[in-house]
């Protein structure tokens, strides 16, 4: 699937599922930028591509603000002629419990994440806008956002309203041409080693040792296993794919739904705290919705 004459940008694409990303658009044609704070991990992932034959140039900056946003599309600009694809990847972390999260805690994870995609993928419309000519926006979410995380109040919340706001922005670019998914990526990396029964798999996969079938199916593979799915949705045969969060990982891709109503009760005249309790004692019981991860079965 050739993406031969676009440009994309990766943000946080130095290492992990970021350089995977990176390295597949470039591998399909595109010219990347490759977005880092660590300036030697983004200059190797540049130095990588361009040993494979493809085109890429490093810029190196913290994304949150936009005048960050701004330089990384002038950067593509100016290197490239154009802008295409913006992927949204970068993020900080700072795994602790609610009672343990300090104010600059929340503010680092949330400014890099959720206030990054938003000040990139802002920056990547008013490109496309320019240009006339559509464009794609691949926002990266997480299972972290979609359910429950112990320990990563920021990130679930920053992962959370990435796909929300991927929605709305799906509504609002759509008469310009632009699509605008979400992944909801899984990969054996460093950041799932802690999480039990992980430690060994990543350890296998950076080892280059084949994963087990079991845990491909579940969607645990490598970050090169999901590049294929950003490269698609970077292409133009997904121009009728968008406002979608999709999962993928391993062997495996599946949509997640819209959240929606799963059940409703009617009380003529209102309610009261009695009925209200009444009816979650009884008709909606039953209907109470699981907010906790799947159990790994490996």
């Amino acid at each position: 699937m050739s993406l031969q004459g676009t440009v994309a940008i990766v943000t946080g694409s130095g290492r992990g599922l970021g350089r995977a990303y990176a390295h597949g658009l470039a591998a399909a044609g595109a010219a990347v930028v490759v977005n880092d704070l660590d300036g030697d991990v983004a200059k190797d992932t540049v130095e990588s591509i361009v040993s494979k034959g493809g085109r890429a140039v490093a810029e190196v900056a913290p994304v949150g603000t936009s005048d960050v946003a701004d330089a990384l599309v002038q950067r593509a600009v100016s290197e490239f002629g154009r802008l295409d694809v913006m992927v949204t990847n970068a993020g900080a972390l700072r795994d602790k419990t609610l009672r343990n999260t300090t104010d600059e805690d929340f503010d680092l994870v949330v400014g890099s994440h959720l206030r990054g995609t938003f000040t990139c993928g802002r920056a990547a419309v008013d490109q496309f806008r320019q240009q006339g000519e559509g464009g794609r926006l691949i926002l990266v979410g997480s299972p972290a956002g979609q359910r429950a995380s112990f320990g990563q109040t920021a990130y679930s919340a920053s992962k959370g309203a990435i796909v929300a706001m991927m929605r709305t922005w799906a509504a609002e670019c759509k008469k310009l041409d632009v699509t605008v998914n979400a992944i909801i990526p899984t990969a054996l990396t460093r950041m799932v080693a802690t999480i039990p029964g992980l430690g060994e798999l990543v350890e296998k996969a950076e080892a280059g040792e084949p994963i087990p079938e079991k845990a491909r199916r579940i969607g645990l593979g490598t970050p090169d296993d999901v590049s294929p799915l950003v490269v698609y949705l970077a292409s133009k045969a997904s121009s009728h794919v968008t406002g979608q969060a999709i999962a993928v990982g391993g062997d495996r891709i599946a949509l997640w739904t819209h959240p929606s109503e799963v059940h409703e009760q009617f009380s003529p005249g209102g309610w009261t705290p009695q009925s209200v309790d009444d009816v979650f004692s009884a008709a909606l019981a039953s209907e109470l919705q699981d907010y906790t991860p799947k159990p790994l079965d490996l």
